[in-house]
């Protein structure tokens, strides 16, 4: 007699397999569907965060910021509209009268500020612009304003994409 003998081979089936590439599937492609919604609300925030109008407003509230502060607070100007202001400062830590000024306006659509030298001339003193730079760009709308102690500056910025509102407000040194 001739013996048969059996064995059972341990293995996958083909119904576990096609069941075990399937799970795979699904997970990789939730996984890719999860890469790729987080890669475009990345370039979304590193386009607000980089982008012209942002750069700009730091530029200008740091611009700002540095002026005012060094300003005697009972030479501040201010436009009766507030669409520009002008403070006198001493040029440097050695000075013993207030020489120099700036003076920050919206011209078109820029932000400029103006800085100069205070003179006397005997006729009560004149001023000489030494400088006007473009703080920024895109400006839609600049308003200064006395509050307290401090200057305060509201600036609208927007490129068209855009649109940033920048609060600054500083505190007069003297």
């Amino acid at each position: 007699m001739l013996k048969v003998r059996l064995t059972i081979q341990d293995g996958f089936s083909l119904v576990g397999l096609m069941l075990a590439v399937a799970i795979s599937l699904i997970v990789m492609l939730s996984l890719g569907v999860v890469l790729v919604d987080s890669q475009r609300g990345w370039n979304i925030m590193y386009r607000h965060t980089y982008s012209d109008v942002a750069t700009d407003g730091y530029v200008a509230r740091k611009e700002f910021d540095t002026a005012m502060r060094r300003a005697v607070s009972d030479s501040v100007l201010l436009d009766d509209d507030g669409y520009w202001v002008e403070a006198e400062y001493y040029a440097d830590g050695y000075s013993t009268a207030v020489d120099r000024y700036v003076r920050f306006y919206r011209s078109d659509s820029n932000l400029n500020a103006e800085y100069g030298r205070l003179y006397d001339d005997g006729n009560g003193g004149g001023k000489e612009a030494l400088h006007v730079r473009t703080v920024c760009r895109n400006v839609t709308d600049c308003v200064f304003k006395r509050v307290g102690r401090s200057v305060q500056m509201i600036l609208t910025l927007d490129d068209g994409t855009q649109a940033n509102t920048v609060v600054s407000t500083a505190v007069l040194n003297n």
